[in-house]
């Protein structure tokens, strides 16, 4: 995949269903994992409309296996209208902050601080119906890459 997509309106970009395909590497121990499941982007205002300008409820489900282990996962993310229509403000279900995003430029680098750990993310859109975050969680007790490739469905 190379080259990146402008979104001008982040929210009405990620309107929808997304197939996920994630990867999970502990780069300290060497251990790895995957995530396969569904990605839902629906309209937080619940008022019927077809609008996504209020704000997306990103609702994730599918399978994590972890050395050799299957297991039922998901979660839950807010997405709501940032600083012009490339911009979102991402929280986590309960409110609490998580990062921003700017599509603007079809590429996006966020930082989340969680206790002593950092996770760095990065966002890359490479067209209408496909597009990757890359995951790098350091601190004191993580060494992880998760990478997730979405596909429009």
């Amino acid at each position: 995949m190379s080259g990146f997509r402008p979104v001008s309106d982040v929210l009405a970009y990620l309107a929808g269903s997304w197939r996920v395909e994630r990867s999970v590497r502990d780069l300290a121990s060497g251990a790895s994992g995957s995530f396969t499941g569904t990605t839902v982007f629906e309209r937080l205002d619940g008022d019927g409309r077809d609008d996504p300008s209020e704000g997306l409820l990103h609702h994730e489900s599918g399978t994590f296996e972890w050395q050799g282990v299957a297991r039922p996962a998901e979660r839950t993310l807010r997405f709501l209208p940032g600083e012009g229509a490339g911009r979102a403000d991402v929280r986590f279900a309960d409110g609490r902050p998580f990062h921003d995003l700017d599509l603007t430029s079809g590429r996006y680098v966020a930082d989340h601080p969680c206790s002593a750990d950092l996770y760095r993310g990065e966002f890359t859109v490479y067209d209408a119906d496909r597009w990757r975050t890359v995951w790098r969680v350091g601190g004191p007790a993580k060494d992880l890459v998760l990478t997730t490739d979405y596909t429009r469905t």
